[in-house]
């Protein structure tokens, strides 16, 4: 799963990056992003677009906000089949801009935080899907959730799960809304190469959500094994 990551630059500072024509909502670096938080979203509607979105999909059918908490991630494998999300897949699919994401593994009785990033420490876009749930009082908020695959050979002894980092040469085929051969989308949804990332023991501070300082991704001095495979 991916139930905390981070992104080192504000909103206005990503623009470029992701080739979008429009930020409407700034939002400032966080090394500590957990469900429920606003993220950085970028989606296109005909213009590419950068939005804050909350972390944690709301279905349009839902009758309240709560679902929202326990769908931060979805499968890959069961997209088209699950109510929640084969109709965002179809139509509301998104980039949700981190630059790493953490996990934890148990050494000797202790959880030690992985902050797992690119080398080339760039931004990039997990493979998102997004919605707009509206209340019976007309209030509307916009959600979204993260992909998730299996693990690549840096995450998997850490974790049999590990979200969907889209290549920079996909990003506007995940965008496309006019696809129609979802086959070819399920194929991009692949472990990232493990040889093109790095994972490194970070600060116990990460464990709460209350701190959320650049303290979070500090070396903590311990290296587990499968940090130095690549």
């Amino acid at each position: 799963m991916c139930g905390r990551f981070i992104r080192r630059r504000s909103s206005s500072n990503l623009g470029d990056a992701f080739r979008v024509n429009h930020i409407s909502d700034e939002l400032q670096p966080s090394f500590n992003v957990a469900p429920t938080h606003n993220v950085a979203v970028v989606f296109d509607d005909g213009a590419r677009q950068l939005v804050s979105m909350r972390w944690g999909l709301i279905p349009s059918w839902a009758s309240d906000t709560t679902i929202g908490s326990k769908l931060i991630n979805a499968r890959a494998e069961t997209l088209t089949q699950r109510a929640a999300f084969k109709n965002a897949f179809r139509n509301r699919r998104c980039l949700v801009v981190a630059d790493g994401f953490f996990e934890w593994q148990k050494q000797n009785g202790t959880k030690i935080p992985l902050l797992i990033q690119l080398k080339s420490e760039r931004p990039f876009g997990f493979a998102g899907l997004y919605e707009t749930w509206t209340s019976h009082s007309g209030e509307s908020v916009s959600t979204c959730t993260i992909i998730t695959t299996e693990p690549n050979e840096i995450v998997r002894p850490i974790h049999d799960r590990m979200p969907v980092i889209l290549p920079k040469d996909v990003e506007d085929l995940w965008l496309d809304s006019s696809i129609e051969d979802h086959r070819r989308l399920l194929d991009l949804l692949l472990p990232y190469p493990a040889e093109e990332m790095e994972a490194y023991a970070v600060s116990p501070l990460v464990n709460s959500v209350k701190n959320d300082s650049i303290a979070c991704i500090e070396p903590a001095g311990i290296i587990p094994q499968q940090s130095r495979l690549f």
